[in-house]
């Protein structure tokens, strides 16, 4: 008998939940329909006007009894990590979701275990789309928008304050469902 098997499926069986939690109001539900496998169009803008195009992967699901959406982020997917993998834009970490009644709002924190990298952010309902906003650890403003949200597509994009007060792009990501996959199946 494999335990470390049996202790993987343990700690999956209580990670996972089969849905939202009846303790969030289905308007509070901002990331429910993110639940499931998605491909990834990466397009990275580094501090040196460099554009990196990419190819990742998200994997999104309902966790902690349904209190909570977490991912796990990759780029480049895996297929094609490897050694000559760039340092920038290398992600292979995780987004924590989690509905806070206090503030109407969702806690978010993404923590990247490659280079050390996290955030912290707000999300909130903005029109159509959803807004997160927060701070590096440096404490650099940061804005993280979901738009152009469907079933099966989204736009993300990532940006940054600039201390003249203009915002720069880091990062945008066009998502596709992938068919026939669910993270919670």
């Amino acid at each position: 008998m494999n335990t470390a098997f049996i202790e993987t499926d343990s700690f999956v069986r209580t990670l996972v939940a089969s849905g939202r939690s009846p303790e969030i109001p289905e308007e509070m539900d901002l990331y429910g329909w993110l639940v499931g496998s998605w491909d990834l169009e990466v397009v990275g803008y580094d501090d040196d006007d460099n554009v990196l195009h990419s190819t990742g992967e998200a994997h999104v699901g309902w966790v902690l009894e349904g209190r909570a959406v977490q991912d796990v982020f990759i780029n480049p997917r895996r297929s094609d990590r490897g050694p000559g993998s760039p340092g920038f834009a290398n992600w292979y970490g995780t987004t924590l979701r989690i509905y806070d009644p206090s503030i109407q709002a969702w806690r978010v924190n993404w923590f990247n275990p490659h280079d050390g990298f996290r955030a912290e952010l707000i999300g909130r309902r903005r029109g159509n789309n959803i807004v997160q906003e927060g701070k590096f650890p440096d404490g650099t403003n940061i804005r993280w928008t979901f738009s152009d949200i469907t079933n099966n597509s989204h736009y993300w994009r990532g940006e940054r304050l600039e201390p003249d007060g203009t915002w720069y792009l880091q990062v945008e990501f066009r998502g596709t469902r992938k068919v026939g996959e669910s993270f919670q199946d």
